[in-house]
């Protein structure tokens, strides 16, 4: 027997499940909503209309230009991971779906159904909707992963306000990485179980996905191109709201702001990240309220790059694609269990 999960039968087992995801996406709404609630309560609303003011043409275009090389880089990414999965996608077809997701990622709540979207829709095109969110989840996995290394990396080697904890979060990070280790040895063989065919599952995909020669050369490339992209997104957002600190000062904020902002609990692709730019610059001595400016100038610039995410959607409407439920759940349509 097979079970829609979207329609929330009462009487299946999963019925609360599909509760208890509703209720967490809209915590996590709440909880992005709050924090920019706070940010203008605290610093009311000067820095967020200066900001604005600050915005011309030329910025403008600069995020389309930074936003095109960005969203090439990141859809040859998911194209190397998805072949190494053996699921084919074209580099054409995989830069309109990525332009596509991001735009919904910037406008509507949680920042990921952008992505959930992509990865069903690639999916029911190759008739393996699971193959497809999972060949999404592993690109996005390891685009993250590589960001987070550079900002380590940076954070080591410029001043910023978190340098002096630094060694502090390396020990962190290399004992989680020793642990994890050292459990996955100690742990029995995976056997038939659910947990089981989950962590083989996540373990082939690792193998043939991320790892072969031809395949994680060119996600580090794209990654290092996509994260240098945003960084300059920023700057030049910090330029444009009036910061004169040097480029040494912005980089580290800018890329503890990004990776704040990669935090799924934002209202419109706000939240988090203007209430650590507020926290991150005050710290740095360089005004939060320079910092809430600064993020206010870089969301404008990164709602036009993504733009021409709203063709695809018109292209695809005017075909009489058929429309997807899972921008109004922010899960993925017909889900069954057996």
């Amino acid at each position: 027997m097979t079970i829609d999960l979207m329609r929330g039968d009462p009487a299946s087992p999963t019925a609360g499940a599909g509760t208890g995801r509703a209720l967490w996406a809209q915590v996590r709404v709440l909880a992005g909503g709050g924090i920019l609630g706070v940010v203008i309560w605290r610093l009311g609303t000067g820095p967020f209309l200066e900001g604005l003011r600050t915005i011309d043409a030329r910025v403008l275009a600069a995020a389309a230009v930074l936003s095109g090389l960005t969203t090439v880089c990141s859809a040859w990414r998911w194209c190397l991971v998805a072949r190494g999965q053996g699921v084919a996608l074209p580099l054409r077809a995989a830069l309109a779906a990525y332009y596509r997701s991001q735009l919904l990622n910037t406008v509507l709540p949680g920042g990921v159904l952008g992505d959930v979207h992509r990865g069903v829709s690639h999916g029911r095109d190759v008739d393996d909707v699971g193959r497809g969110l999972r060949s999404v989840a592993w690109e996005r996995l390891a685009g993250q992963a590589v960001q987070l290394a550079l900002t380590l990396l940076v954070l080591l080697a410029l001043p910023s306000p978190v340098r002096s904890s630094m060694p502090v979060v390396l020990v962190a990070v290399g004992a989680a990485a020793l642990g994890a280790v050292l459990v996955g040895r100690a742990l029995p063989r995976p056997g038939p179980s659910r947990w089981g065919r989950v962590v083989r599952a996540a373990g082939a995909d690792v193998r043939v996905g991320l790892l072969p020669r031809q395949v994680w050369p060119g996600v580090v490339v794209a990654s290092i191109v996509v994260v240098a992209g945003h960084t300059l997104t920023f700057v030049i957002a910090a330029r444009t709201a009036g910061l004169t600190a040097s480029p040494a000062r912005i980089v580290p904020l800018a890329l503890l702001v990004l990776l704040a902002s990669a935090a799924p609990t934002n209202v419109g692709g706000w939240g988090p990240r203007e209430g650590f730019a507020a926290w991150a610059f005050g710290v740095a001595g360089l005004g939060a309220g320079q910092g809430f400016a600064t993020t206010v100038v870089y969301g404008v610039m990164v709602l036009v790059g993504t733009l021409p995410g709203a063709g695809v959607m018109i292209a695809s409407w005017l075909r009489r694609d058929p429309p997807s439920r899972v921008l109004a759940t922010g899960a993925p349509e017909g889900v069954v269990r057996g």
